[in-house]
């Protein structure tokens, strides 16, 4: 009671804040004193003279609220700070009156995105729109707050009765409400959002900050498995989050240990059927949990902000076995290497890679750089631009991974001198038994031809698929058909015993013509 008590009172304040700061308020003070003195004489002036800065001091002094505060409560919303207070009462009033409660935590999909794409103030429009969205979705007595850049936290007015679909109806419904265009200058802006809930009977024993935090593991998951995606907060997923916590912990030791290193998987010609390359691909082998897999230590290395950490120790085995492969008489003529946005913004990446590749005496043609295709669609004219242009201008060659899957333009792909397209899985995915796979498939192809860029399909797990991709007249494949990841250890009894079977099976020949 004494929450809902103070929230009332803090409206309150809000409305008569809202008020007295409105311009109109301030034009009329003068007439208003006027009036008071016509009506009242000396006395009724003094008095109101008096009252008036003591309404001030109630409203916005100690105790009292900003502006942005008034505004935020105005719009409905809840302000930061007095949220988490008003959430610990909730918290308290559900676990004594066997009342139900949930919190969600609302964030919207590639706000960070949105400054560069739309401006500033556009951001800000649709960031409020959003709040006020979730707000009306909402019932009356449920608390709204903003907690961050895109993200938004609710906490629902404790009940008799709310189960796990009735929260995940709810969801639904916020979804759906941000899911409504968003008008901006004439242009019709859609947004998506990732949805993180947390009942408040999974928290019972514990506190509302445990409350809070489950709610944005729930998030966190969501996020995950995003775009667009809601997930309820489970004891399950609390195990996994203290995995990857402890994993944060752990990976900057596995990296200075040689715990995580490349493992390679082989790219061959369609022509020919030669090795053509190796990717260099990141693997941990933990001395206790054996094999972890990518998908949960990449997260944890990308939080603990040691990608960096990882490309230099990625580049320097994969330059070490290209020596090695050298020394050994094998023909690996390049390797790949992949290079995200933290190692793209290092002003001295250019140096540290010419170091590197002098260190072992190799040309810069044999690394070829490989950059997600949602990083060249939106880098702008900036350090990442001048990093990629340059490694091309220095002989390196520059793969464009992913293609298919982000928004590189024709233009982008010139301007950053990209010498080969990276046809991503899901194109080749059942290509020889799939007529639009085969069609968007060659679209592609013919692209890169127009352009004189080179081509390499990933993914082929099949040989109809490996048949297909070379008619067509793709320059390269790689995948799990070819051949799975393996330990440098393995690659050159690899590599002897696929030139053995190139001279017992016939070639599959691709369409070279024009």
């Amino acid at each position: 009671m004494s929450g809902l008590f103070g929230e009332k009172t803090t409206r309150a304040r809000s409305v008569v804040a809202e008020f007295l700061t409105r311009p109109a308020a301030l034009a009329c003070l003068p007439a208003v004193s006027l009036a008071v003195y016509w009506m009242g004489g000396d006395s009724a002036l003094i008095t109101v003279a008096a009252i008036m800065p003591l309404i001030y001091l109630l409203t916005f002094g100690p105790g009292g609220i900003n502006t942005d505060q008034a505004t935020a409560l105005q719009h409905g919303l809840t302000d930061t700070a007095l949220f988490d207070t008003l959430v610990a009462e909730r918290f308290k009033e559900a676990r004594e009156g066997a009342l139900s409660s949930a919190i969600f935590k609302i964030e919207i999909d590639e706000g960070t995105e949105f400054p560069d794409r739309l401006g500033h103030a556009a951001t800000e429009t649709i960031v409020a729109r959003v709040g006020e969205r979730i707000f009306a979705a909402l019932r009356e007595g449920d608390l709204v707050a903003k907690t961050g850049d895109y993200k938004f936290t609710a906490c629902l007015k404790p009940v008799r009765q709310l189960d796990l679909e009735l929260c995940i109806q709810l969801a639904g419904r916020l979804q759906a409400a941000l899911e409504e265009p968003i008008s901006i200058d004439g242009t019709s802006v859609y947004l998506t959002s990732s949805v993180g809930f947390c009942q408040h009977s999974h928290v019972i024993n514990q506190s509302s900050m445990a409350w809070l935090d489950a709610a944005r593991t729930a998030l966190r998951e969501a996020q995950a498995h995003g775009p667009n995606a809601i997930r309820a907060y489970s004891n399950e997923m609390k195990r996994r989050s203290e995995t990857r916590a402890e994993l944060r912990q752990e990976v900057a030791n596995a990296l200075e240990a040689g715990h995580i290193r490349p493992w390679f998987q082989p790219q061959i010609s369609t022509d020919t059927g030669l090795v053509t390359g190796f990717e260099a691909l990141a693997r941990w082998e933990h001395p206790d949990r054996g094999m972890i897999s990518p998908a949960d230590f990449l997260p944890a290395i990308e939080q603990s902000d040691m990608l960096e950490r990882l490309a230099e120790v990625m580049m320097y085995h994969a330059f070490a076995a290209l020596r090695a492969w050298d020394e050994a008489g094998v023909s690996v003529p390049q390797i790949g290497v992949n290079f995200a946005g933290p190692e793209l913004k290092n002003p001295r990446l250019i140096d540290k890679v010419r170091w590197e590749l002098d260190r072992f005496d190799l040309t810069p043609e044999r690394l070829a750089v490989e950059v997600l295709e949602t990083v060249v669609a939106r880098a702008p004219d900036d350090i990442i631009t001048r990093n990629i242009n340059g490694l091309g201008q220095l002989g390196c060659r520059i793969d464009l991974d992913d293609f298919g899957t982000g928004h590189a333009s024709i233009a982008s792909i010139r301007r950053f001198s990209v010498s080969r397209i990276k046809i991503d899985r899901s194109f080749v995915m059942k290509a020889d038994r799939d007529p639009d796979q085969q069609r968007m498939i060659s679209a592609i192809l013919t692209m890169a031809e127009r352009l004189g860029v080179e081509t390499l399909a990933e993914g082929v797990e099949t040989v109809g698929e490996h048949a297909l991709l070379a008619q067509l007249g793709c320059d390269h494949v790689q995948g799990f058909g070819i051949a799975k990841p393996m330990p440098f250890e393995e690659t050159q009894d690899w590599i002897i015993r696929h030139n053995a079977k190139l001279q017992d099976m016939p070639r599959i020949l691709g369409n070279r013509t024009g």
